[in-house]
């Protein structure tokens, strides 16, 4: 059983990643690959109109390119290019152009000895490597001058490693950026005799609670019904639990979202997945909702799952008569 809110529509959006060579492009198109863009680098400008009718047609709404020197002349009419395509069926176009100092920019070259597209030598350990790499440089800067001033915002990657800039990108473009849907949360149900959800990131056992299974005339029910909801609800340590649950989910679940997660699932277990749980699970799921306005699906996993009566009766939650008898301990 399952009950979502309705996701939120997004516009139709690029993401231009551009800069100098060794600043971090091919970082940040990873990390957009990693939040569900898909991406093309080192695409020549005058295909971009028809890559990106293309994707459209297959439903692709998240797209990333990456534009640099290595495009040769093309990069001339990068900038027209880029205002054409936002003109088209409301695109959003963002322009991130990543830069570093020269010294950065020098060092990372050295370290890789790998040659600057642009270099005047072609042996990046030569005495005239060094030079050849700063000459490349300037020289680029120079060509990326237009993309540099049609950018939407710049990252400096001097002083920032491998992955405080890739955290700079999920920031932005992640699903805890405010601009796009926020991370998908889904809070599940179930029953501890059935498994443990393989996909679940946060289990939280109630069992400790009182079970309505030992109720007369709640048995039958499930934690969807009033009755039930009201005797499992009205317990001070139901109420503690729901608290204290939630100020944790309040704590880590934006921080989640930092981190990039797209979706995260917190499982509620109780013995058979039919009372406690169902009722703490809806209850906490609405508790989340209000607090961080995150969109929450709410699974009841094994509410429907025990056969209460009749041949076949699972034996923890059979009523007690003389064809199936209860084992095990209270629970």
């Amino acid at each position: 059983m399952t009950m979502r809110s309705e996701p939120v529509e997004s516009r139709p959006e690029v993401v231009v990643v551009t800069g100098v060579s060794g600043a971090g492009k091919s970082t940040v198109v990873n990390a957009l690959e990693d939040l569900g863009y898909f991406c093309v680098d080192n695409v020549p400008t005058p295909v971009l109109p028809n890559t990106l009718a293309a994707l459209g047609d297959a439903g692709v709404k998240k797209v990333g390119f990456g534009i640099d020197v290595r495009v040769r002349g093309f990069l001339n009419d990068a900038t027209r290019v880029l205002g054409e395509i936002e003109a088209v069926d409301g695109r959003d176009v963002t322009v991130v152009f990543v830069d570093a100092s020269d010294e950065a920019i020098l060092r990372r070259f050295s370290s890789t000895r790998r040659p600057h597209p642009l270099s005047t030598s072609a042996d990046p350990g030569s005495e005239r490597s060094a030079t050849a790499v700063l000459d490349g440089v300037r020289t680029e800067r120079e060509l990326l001058t237009p993309l540099r001033s049609r950018s939407t915002f710049v990252i400096d990657t001097t002083q920032l490693s491998v992955h405080e800039l890739r955290r700079k990108v999920i920031e932005r473009f992640g699903p805890g950026s405010g601009k796009r849907l926020r991370m998908h949360t889904r809070v599940m149900s179930f029953g501890f005799k059935f498994g443990t959800p393989l996909d679940a990131d946060l289990v939280l056992d109630v069992r400790f609670l009182k079970n309505p299974h030992f109720v007369p005339g709640l048995r039958e029910l499930s934690g969807l019904d009033a009755a039930v909801k009201n005797f499992v609800l009205d317990a001070e340590e139901s109420q503690q639990f729901l608290k204290l649950t939630a100020d944790l989910l309040e704590f880590t679940l934006p921080r989640f979202e930092r981190e990039g997660r797209s979706y995260l699932t917190v499982a509620v277990g109780c013995t058979g997945g039919r009372h406690r749980s169902v009722t703490l699970a809806v209850e906490l799921a609405e508790r989340v909702r209000s607090r961080l306005s995150l969109e929450v699906e709410v699974v009841h996993r094994d509410v429907d799952r025990v056969k209460l009566s009749g041949p076949g009766a699972d034996p923890d939650h059979a009523p007690p008569d003389k064809t199936v008898l209860p084992r095990g301990e209270p629970r």
